[in-house]
């Protein structure tokens, strides 16, 4: 009798697994992770899967959002360079569009707020939408009553003469209080190097603005092609520094 209990218990014990393994699995299979885009903000067809630069004008590639342009900055300032001092920034001699001798620090930084970019006028990719946006920040801080002075310093002194830059301002229907830089490229080299954006090729430079007040000793960095409406905050915040 034992003997027979315990073949039927076998049995259904048998017949129970063979019936869990034919049953179809409800479990659905798991997601692929989709793999990360990078794509350059001035080159938006340069794209890779791993992050880096771009290699038509080294800026940092950034991941593609959903709507398949690159992540910008948030339009406000990249780092407020806590680290980063007036009393960095060389008294290079320079000169301006008009051909004007000017020492850097003392003539066009010291006691002022200033917003600094960086171009050169054979520059095809990001300096005329760079110098677009400064006409146009330029044009926003006035009707704001704001007291800033625009700097554009260029990173191929070597082909911008004062005369380039003179008509390169015109372009762009510069007003004054935008000073155009250009000067011995040992000058420059140090100038930039001070500033902390040095550069071995002129198509490296950098798409960020630099935004300071002199006096406050205060200083931020900002993505170049950002809103203007945002870069005169910017530029307002700075100023109302103490």
């Amino acid at each position: 009798m034992l003997f027979k209990i315990f073949c039927l218990v076998a049995l259904l014990t048998v017949s129970g697994i063979a019936v869990a393994q034919k049953r179809p699995t409800t479990q659905k299979p798991a997601a692929q992770k989709q793999p990360v885009v990078y794509a350059c903000l001035m080159h938006p067809d340069v794209t890779s899967t791993k992050p880096g630069h771009c290699p038509k004008c080294g800026m940092e590639m950034r991941p593609v959002q959903k709507g398949g342009e690159p992540a910008t900055p948030a339009n406000e300032a990249i780092n407020e360079a806590p680290s980063f001092s007036s009393l960095k920034i060389p008294n290079s001699l320079v000169y301006d569009q008009n051909g004007k001798e000017l020492d850097f620090y003392t003539d066009l930084i010291k006691g002022k707020t200033v917003a600094i970019n960086f171009i050169f006028t054979t520059c095809t990719a990001s300096c005329p939408p760079l110098t677009a946006t400064f006409r146009k920040v330029q044009q926003d801080a006035a009707q704001r009553g704001l007291d800033v002075k625009l700097i554009s310093i260029s990173v191929d002194p070597t082909v911008d003469t004062p005369e380039r830059l003179l008509a390169f301002a015109q372009k762009y229907n510069a007003e004054p209080g935008w000073t155009f830089v250009t000067g011995n490229k040992s000058e420059i080299d140090s100038l930039l190097k001070g500033l902390g954006v040095a550069i071995t090729n002129k198509n490296d430079h950098t798409p960020m603005i630099m935004i300071g007040n002199d006096v406050a000793d205060y200083w931020t960095r900002a993505y170049g092609l950002s809103a203007p409406t945002k870069l005169v905050e910017l530029i307002a915040d700075a100023a109302g520094r103490k």
